[in-house]
């Protein structure tokens, strides 16, 4: 439910819905700071294995700062210090990263770690473990390497239906944090009528921040013509935005920034929602909204549908190095 009424433009002007929750999660947050406190603790380079967060812009600034990005810890020299990205990574690449005897600071998400503990759990006790998910997704990868031996990718219902398991009495399934409910459900529904006896984790994987912003386009949905998702085209809940829009019968885009809005989307548009993904910035929503002004949409409104306040500790390994660091807000 809103918080507030959403008020109807049944007037001549065009107008903007600009809803809330929109951009950074906590987690994103926590990783972007992260990368900027190792920067002014240590000096650079700080070495970053893939991108911090799935956006180009966050990373062009953090790139220009000082960080150093790169593919694998291989690259790192010896002995240097490197970051982990938000989305993970499996056991393999932290040895490595100790035989290279790097300095790691993990930025994993505290929701993605969740998903790798429930991993190793599950597997413990001897259970083949489904995740609904996506193969070269950076957040999957990291997952599957937790238990590689039991785990079993799924990215669509017929893939459930090819699913061959050791024991099906004995089958547990997991998620990427970023898809949207509406693509886990139907995974899921097929999940339980294969293997009854499956189970998922006490609380469900589809992070908070995922959640809110679908939560929100599908509450908008009856309002406007157009949505327009602020966020990278390799970011997974960006991308679930758009498809939510679509499923409501909204046309959606997904653009880097509002140099990449084709005006003739906005031919007979009245009302257009704008949103952005958990890894997109605000200054880009911003600007978005200053080129949408520009096309006479001149009233704004904003939508709030969610009250977002979480907050995540940092990671220890700068805790500990900078006295009176505790957590960040998103």
């Amino acid at each position: 439910m809103p918080l507030k009424p959403i008020a109807r433009n049944d007037g001549p002007d065009k107008k903007v819905y600009l809803l809330k929750p929109r951009g950074f999660c906590a987690g994103v947050v926590r990783a972007i700071d992260v990368v900027k406190i190792a920067l002014d603790v240590y000096g650079p380079p700080v070495y970053v294995r893939k991108e911090i967060v799935h956006n180009k812009h966050v990373v062009e600034e953090l790139r220009h700062a000082g960080a150093m990005f790169v593919e694998e810890v291989g690259e790192v020299p010896e002995g240097a210090r490197a970051i982990f990205s938000a989305h993970g990574v499996a056991p393999e690449v932290r040895r490595e990263a100790n035989a290279r005897r790097l300095k790691v600071i993990d930025a994993t998400c505290p929701l993605v770690t969740k998903v790798h503990l429930e991993a190793v759990r599950f597997a413990h006790e001897g259970y083949s473990i489904v995740l609904i998910g996506h193969s070269h997704h950076d957040e999957v990868i990291g997952t599957l390497g937790e238990a590689p031996e039991s785990s079993y990718l799924v990215e669509t219902v017929e893939d459930v239906d090819r699913l061959k398991l050791p024991d099906p009495s004995r089958v547990r399934y997991l998620t990427q944090t970023t898809l949207s409910l509406d693509e886990t459900r139907d995974i899921i529904a097929r999940l339980k009528e294969r293997f009854p006896l499956i189970q998922g984790p006490p609380a469900q994987d589809i992070c908070y921040a995922t959640e809110n912003r679908q939560m929100a386009v599908k509450g908008v949905a009856e309002y406007c013509d157009l949505l327009l998702v602020v966020g990278s085209q390799n970011s997974s809940n960006s991308k679930r935005l758009v498809e939510v829009s679509a499923n409501a019968g909204v046309r959606a885009y997904l653009v880097n920034d509002y140099e990449e809005v084709d005006s003739a989307w906005l031919d007979g548009v009245r009302n257009v929602a704008v949103t952005a993904g958990a890894s997109a910035p605000e200054h880009l929503v911003d600007e978005l909204v200053g080129f949408l002004r520009g096309q006479g949409f001149h009233r704004l409104e904003e939508v709030e549908l969610v009250d977002e306040d979480v907050r995540f500790s940092l990671p220890s390994e700068l805790t500990r190095a900078v006295p009176g660091l505790t957590t960040i807000s998103a």
